[in-house]
């Protein structure tokens, strides 16, 4: 059983306290000192206080460590926190544990304290000996704190807890964690459920929990429903709901609410949009504003600034519109530049929804404590281009070979070309691919699109 707590003191108990105190009852001693710090008479209380503890009161001791962390010394924190956290006191373990971790960095004994406190039922301790053993790399134990602290509640721990599931392919796991997370409030795991759930082809319970982050104003889950809302040709729901995404900075909602816009034959707002994306370095946006300013106002000046943006992003449509501009206006030499050599055309398809959710779902894992994140349009174009290039054959079995034998490629190429893919697509099948494996991917990518449109 919890001990009672000790009844704050009245202002007429100061005289039977001070008395009491002074013929050394502990408990007396722990209720002037409260009383003296609710009055705001901080030496008073650390002195009562003091006495209390050394008869024995563990509250005060505990309370002494608050007051030289905030008032005293760090050792003079830690001595009292020891005395208290070595009675078995959860708290003043936690204090302590976040004390040496924090402001000396000694993360053994931390863990140490932290794993007492855990052990006494303290889920914020739980929680925290997770994140140490995820940066420390032992998975398995992080894993278990994060259990132990989400079957208490912890909201947090249960969506740290889906991704470590997710990412050793326990997908079952995963769901539970995420699914109880989200109805517990937690924005991020109802978006993340979202994606897995369009990642495994149900869109309705996507969007459900789409709509559950977007409660919580979840810029990412306001783009998905305003591409859900887009796919359904209503562009005025999806306009709001890309606006809604865009006025946290995200560029591509910026782009996609312009888009919008111009099917609406709104070319004012379109012009807000694209402008913004566009002075943030987006090169589709500069390209579409330089558009629309030539098409709706024969702005030929302003035109040329945005496509020559664009156009030095690597942009190539914008570049061959530049040359074009530039040979239209006399000025046959830049045009020349432009037209001769354009830059080389990047990826613009839209890939399936079920495969865009697990590349950003993929992004999410590597970026979690401090972790490299993929960019999720890279691993996006790399399930894009296997999905694009393969789709014609009925026999999926020889694969490799088969886009070998097309593209000439070396089979080592497509083989890790088609390992990492399997990664994006099943997690647990082997460790996230690192930038440099993405970039290697990526280009091999791009080598058999070449390939095989030439043939």
């Amino acid at each position: 059983m919890a001990a009672p707590a000790v009844p704050a003191p009245r202002s007429g108990d100061e005289p039977e306290l001070l008395v009491a105190a002074q013929h050394g009852d502990a408990q007396a001693a722990h209720r002037l000192g409260k009383l003296y710090a609710q009055r705001g008479d901080r030496s008073a209380a650390r002195h009562w206080w003091e006495r209390a503890a050394s008869g024995g009161n563990i509250d005060s001791a505990y309370n002494l460590g608050v007051w030289h962390e905030k008032h005293g010394t760090l050792e003079e924190a830690v001595r009292w926190y020891e005395l208290a956290a070595g009675t078995g006191d959860a708290e003043a373990a936690v204090n302590l544990a976040t004390l040496l971790l924090e402001q000396r960095g000694d993360i053994e004994a931390a863990r140490r304290w932290f794993e007492s406190a855990a052990h006494g039922g303290s889920r914020s301790a739980a929680r925290r000996l997770a994140l140490i053993c995820e940066d420390a790399g032992e998975l398995p134990f992080a894993r278990e704190w994060h259990r132990r602290a989400a079957a208490d509640g912890d909201v947090a721990s249960a969506h740290d807890l889906g991704f470590l599931s997710y990412q050793v392919g326990e997908e079952e796991e995963t769901v539970r964690c995420w699914e109880y997370a989200a109805r517990g409030g937690h924005a991020e795991a109802a978006y993340h459920l979202g994606l897995f759930l369009q990642a495994t082809r149900d869109p309705e319970g996507a969007e459900a929990y789409y709509r559950l982050a977007a409660k919580s104003e979840h810029p990412g889950a306001a783009s998905q429903l305003g591409g859900i809302a887009l796919s359904r040709r209503d562009l005025r729901t999806a306009l709001a709901w890309f606006e809604r995404a865009a006025v946290a900075g995200r560029l591509d909602d910026q782009r996609m609410a312009g888009f919008v816009c111009v099917e609406l034959s709104d070319s004012q707002g379109a012009s807000h949009w694209f402008g913004r994306a566009a002075a943030s370095g987006d090169a589709e946006s500069a390209f579409n504003f330089g558009l629309l300013l030539i098409a709706e106002l024969g702005d030929l000046q302003g035109g040329q600034h945005w496509f020559r943006q664009a156009a030095l992003a690597g942009h190539r449509r914008a570049a061959m519109e530049l040359g074009g501009l530039l040979s239209a206006t006399g000025q046959p030499h830049e045009a020349e530049k432009w037209l001769a050599d354009p830059p080389p055309p990047t990826w613009d398809r839209l890939a399936e929804p079920e495969l865009s959710a697990r590349a950003e779902l993929a992004a999410a894992a590597t970026g979690r404590r401090g972790g490299v994140t993929l960019k999720v349009r890279d691993l996006t174009e790399i399930l894009g281009t296997w999905d694009l290039l393969t789709r014609p054959l009925r026999d999926h079995a020889d694969v490799v070979v088969w886009l070998v034998e097309r593209s000439g490629l070396h089979a080592s190429a497509v083989e890790h070309l088609a390992s990492v893919r399997t990664t994006i697509l099943r997690p647990g099948t082997s460790p996230w691919p690192t930038p440099s494996e993405v970039e290697h991917v990526l280009a091999t990518a791009r080598d058999l699109r070449l390939r095989l449109a030439a043939r």
